[in-house]
């Protein structure tokens, strides 16, 4: 998104958390608008363009590398489309998986852990009958994952990258996991990447990424709105 209105980078947590909060109950149309950016018929060719106009409008500067989205500030930005009632819609996508060398990956050394030590959470009312330009922005919150929740987004991980290491790849489903789940995430079904297969061969599959359960971010939703 290059256009004449690029913000500066948060110098702090708090200027960061400002310009959240001058965000909350504008419709992304609005910030569209302010941004010099078109706002997309819908989503279907533009799955990450709502994640885009936030970053750029909240002045990340990390882009698509493999940091955090507020690289100086240690924060990842989720946006998390949430119904009428304040529940999450679906799944929120954290990183891409890794298929190929992964043995001796450690939790604390993966992108899943590293992405989610602090994150800036955005809820956006964004019901499947509300126009896109019509969506709006909540009030947005920093969290930091309890030790309770950081044991079971690991445990989650180290499982789920076993079955990986040992060609477990085909038999991983969606509902695997307490609070972390791994899905095929492609453009399409031509866009095949390696990984091992059963019996520790190379093959072609889909690639995966990692995505927090909506159950999870509902209830991180809650103990927040509860506690303000």
């Amino acid at each position: 998104m290059s256009d004449p209105y690029m913000p500066t980078a948060p110098q702090s947590s708090t200027e960061l958390l400002q310009r959240c909060q001058a965000l909350a109950g504008l419709t992304l149309g609005q910030i569209a608008a302010t941004a010099g950016v078109t706002v997309p018929a819908n989503l279907q060719r533009d799955k990450g363009w709502v994640g885009q106009l936030l970053e750029h409008t909240l002045g990340a500067t990390a882009g698509s590398k493999a940091e955090p989205d507020f690289p100086t500030l240690g924060i990842e930005l989720k946006t998390l489309p949430i119904d009428q009632s304040g529940k999450p819609l679906e799944s929120t996508y954290v990183c891409v998986a890794p298929l190929t060398g992964v043995a001796g990956l450690q939790w604390q050394d993966s992108w899943v852990c590293q992405k989610l030590q602090h994150v800036l959470w955005l809820p956006i009312l964004a019901e499947r009958q509300i126009p896109l330009a019509q969506r709006m922005v909540g009030t947005g919150f920093l969290w930091q994952p309890s030790p309770t929740q950081l044991q079971l987004l690991q445990q989650d991980w180290e499982e789920l990258m076993e079955q990986i290491t040992l060609g477990g790849i085909a038999n991983i489903r969606g509902a695997q996991g307490k609070v972390l789940q791994l899905r095929p995430k492609a453009a399409n079904s031509k866009a095949l990447t390696q990984a091992v297969g059963a019996s520790g061969e190379p093959i072609l599959t889909l690639p995966r990424g990692f995505y927090l359960k909506a159950g999870f971010t509902a209830a991180i939703l809650q103990q927040h709105f509860n506690s303000v």
